[in-house]
């Protein structure tokens, strides 16, 4: 079966990663959009995306290993809303499994682009004190 457009940027975003290749994953990325660099922080704007991926990869010892482990894309229009198991780990981070919200926006000119990075998911919602 022939893979969407979403997944195959998903994929070479995560070999971007791995590699740090930070040039190959701003390409994937709007000018606009908003990376979930942890619960209650984000990144938004390209710029800012490739300063918080720099620290990340620091931060994880230059190691991060990132794979997604299935994924459902719902497609509307020029919108795709992306739910992922993602699975993270570095020498400093036992494997971890996300369940990742991403949203992509397709160009003028076909191209699908990461307007909203979320590896959290649901994580990120905050609890009610009520």
């Amino acid at each position: 079966m022939k893979k969407h457009p979403v997944e195959l940027q998903i994929e070479k975003a995560d070999k971007a990663i791995i590699a740090e290749d930070f040039d190959t994953l701003m390409d994937i990325y709007t000018d606009d959009a908003v990376l979930v660099v942890e619960p209650g922080r984000t990144a938004q704007g390209k710029d800012a995306i490739r300063k918080a991926f720099e620290a990340i990869a620091v931060y994880f010892k230059n190691g991060l290993n990132v794979k997604q482990k299935g994924m459902e894309i719902l497609e509307s229009g020029n919108i795709a809303l992306v739910h992922a198991n993602t699975v993270i780990s570095a020498p400093n981070l036992p494997v971890t499994e996300r369940k990742a919200a991403y949203v992509f926006c397709k160009s003028s000119d076909g191209i699908w682009q990461c307007a909203i990075d979320n590896s959290y998911g649901n994580e990120i919602v905050k609890q009610d004190e009520s």
